[in-house]
């Protein structure tokens, strides 16, 4: 297995994977396809999913880390960007750091939990929407509008506060 091999593994390389070689001539190869491609190919590739890993031809030296920082260079600087400048400087401070290790490992493991939290939220999107559209936009507001009460009335009890949304009654209620 290769250290730095990408696919659904999030890193861990499982079984075969695909070679990207780099020439000289900063040119990309696809052993697989035999052809040569670009780095929006290589995006295709992770996109799918697709087990690989970039070699520079004349050194031997795994190189997939490079080519996958030009990808997010590229996207930063073409479409919305997912790093703020704040952030960037952030990340940059933590080189060299004593907590640089850390600080990557985390990043890692909130990118996991991240990616797990959009799979199933995508799953969920789906399974409402073939029931019934309407029904799973009301459902996913209703909980929204739920989550954001119950965020309230903590902040208003924190702060030793009434919540000015609730009605006499419900205030009552809840004293007694």
């Amino acid at each position: 297995m290769h250290p730095n091999s990408i696919g659904d593994t999030g890193g861990a390389a499982t079984g075969d994977k695909r070679v990207i070689k780099k020439y000289p001539n900063r040119r990309l190869y696809d052993t697989v396809e035999s052809k040569y491609i670009t780095l929006a190919d290589v995006r295709t590739l992770v996109l799918a999913g697709i087990d690989f890993y970039v070699k520079d031809q004349k050194t031997g030296e795994d190189i997939t880390r490079s080519i996958l920082l030009q990808i997010i260079t590229e996207e930063e600087d073409h479409g919305e960007p997912l790093f703020t400048t704040h952030a960037l400087l952030r990340i940059i401070r933590f080189y060299g750091d004593a907590v640089q290790g850390l600080a990557g490992n985390f990043i890692e493991r909130s990118l996991g939990m991240l990616t797990e939290q959009q799979k199933l939220f995508h799953t969920q999107i789906n399974d409402a929407v073939k029931n019934n559209p309407l029904t799973a936009l009301t459902e996913i507001t209703q909980r929204n509008l739920e989550v954001f009460k119950k965020m309230q009335d903590s902040l208003f009890r924190a702060a030793g506060m009434t919540n000015p949304t609730q009605s006499e009654g419900e205030a009552g209620k809840k004293q007694e």
